[in-house]
């Protein structure tokens, strides 16, 4: 799956503050996003985050 910085995507799951939207901020072996509902960052594997979306809700490449 081809993610770049910027892209907003929407989770399975819900986080505590109740919002599923993520905007990515690093790309590679791991994952940096940042919930848009609360801003709280998040470390992940690739792997990890690949099975978790739903859904790309907005392109950051134009």
């Amino acid at each position: 799956m081809e993610l770049a910085i910027g892209d907003i995507i929407r989770l399975k799951k819900t986080h505590p503050c109740g919002s599923r939207e993520w905007e990515v901020l690093r790309t590679g072996a791991d994952f940096r996003i940042r919930c848009l509902g609360c801003g709280h960052q998040v470390m992940i594997p690739r792997q990890k985050l690949e099975k978790s979306i739903r859904s790309v809700i907005k392109s950051g490449e134009k």
